[in-house]
C-alpha cells in the first residue's frame, strides 16, 4: 500500500472505535455535507431489508442519502419498512425500484447520489462497533479507491463458518479479490468513469468490478472496520456444498475477469 494512503487511513488512539454503533458522533463530520454519502442497499427476490441493518442506517447523519432499490415484484414493506425516516436528525430514505438483479439495482441507486462516495450494502448486512468511523476515516482520507470491509458471518449458519471468514480475509487482504457483501465503498466518480457495474454479467458483477478497478490502476483497499453477513444458506444447503460452490465460482470468474472477460 502506498505509504501517503496507509498514514491517511490508519486510525489514532482518538479514531479507534470502541463505543457501540449507536454512538456515531465521531463518524459524523466526514459526510455532513448534503451529498457527501449515499447509501444503496439492493433487495432482490427473496430477500428483505434486515430491521436491524434499517436501524443502524438511521444512526447517519442528515447529509446522507439511504437509497433501496427492489424490483417492482418485492412488496414495499419487505423492502423498506417505512419510507421516511422518524428522526429528523437521520439519513434522507428513497426507495427505488429496478428489474431483478444486484447490477441493475445497484446502478439505478448509484444514478440517484448527487455526488462524494457511494457505499454498496447488501440487505442482510448488519454494521459492528467499528463500521461506521471506520468508514468515516476511509471518506475523510479522499483516496481514489475501491474500499472494503472485512467480513463476519452471523450466527445463523454452521460453527465452520470461521473458517470461510478466514478465507474472505485472505482473499481479501492477500489476493485483493473482495466481494460485494463486503460492502464496497468507492467515490461515486469512478464508479461513473468505471460504468458501474456490468448489467450483462448474471452472476459475479462484484468480482468483475473488482478487477475493472485494478485495470484502471487504482487500488483495492480495506476500509478498517467490519461488517457482517447472513449465513443462512450455509444452513440451508450444506456448509460443505455451498462453500465449493463458491469456491468454483469464484476461480472461474477470476480466471475469466482477470482478461478483461465480461459475460458470465
Amino acid at each position: 500500500m502506498n505509504i501517503a494512503v496507509e498514514s491517511a487511513l490508519r486510525p489514532g488512539a482518538d479514531a479507534r472505535a470502541h463505543g457501540s454503533v449507536g454512538n456515531a458522533a465521531s463518524a459524523r463530520q466526514a459526510w455532513a455535507a448534503p451529498g457527501r454519502l449515499t447509501v444503496v442497499v439492493p433487495v432482490g427476490p427473496g430477500d428483505q431489508l434486515d430491521p436491524c441493518l434499517r436501524a443502524q442506517l438511521e444512526q447517519l447523519p442528515t447529509g446522507v442519502r439511504v437509497c433501496v432499490v427492489a424490483s417492482p415484484d418485492i412488496a414495499s414493506d419487505r423492502a423498506d419498512r417505512g419510507s421516511s425516516s422518524a428522526n429528523v436528525d437521520g439519513p434522507r430514505w428513497l426507495r427505488m425500484s429496478a428489474p431483478a438483479g444486484r447490477a441493475l439495482q445497484q446502478n439505478a441507486g448509484a444514478t440517484a447520489a448527487s455526488g462524494g462516495w457511494l457505499w454498496f450494502l447488501h440487505a442482510d448486512a448488519r454494521l459492528t462497533d467499528d463500521t461506521l468511523p471506520a468508514l468515516a476515516r476511509f471518506i475523510a482520507a479522499d483516496v481514489k479507491a475501491l474500499g472494503y470491509f472485512d467480513l463476519r458471518f452471523l450466527a445463523d449458519g454452521p460453527a465452520l463458518m470461521r473458517l470461510n471468514a478466514m478465507g474472505a480475509w485472505l482473499r481479501s487482504h492477500w489476493l485483493g479479490l473482495p466481494f460485494g457483501d463486503q460492502g464496497f465503498v468507492v467515490p461515486h466518480s469512478v464508479f461513473t468513469s468505471l460504468g458501474g457495474f456490468d448489467p450483462t454479467t448474471l452472476r459475479g458483477e462484484d468480482h468483475q468490478l473488482v478487477w475493472r478497478v485494478r485495470h484502471a490502476g487504482l487500488p483495492v483497499l480495506p476500509v478498517g472496520g467490519s461488517l457482517y453477513t447472513s449465513a443462512r444458506r450455509y444452513t440451508a444447503c450444506g456448509w460443505g456444498a455451498t462453500t465449493r460452490e463458491h469456491l468454483g465460482a469464484t476461480l472461474r470468474q477470476a480466471w475469466r475477469y482477470s482478461r478483461g472477460g465480461r459475460q458470465p
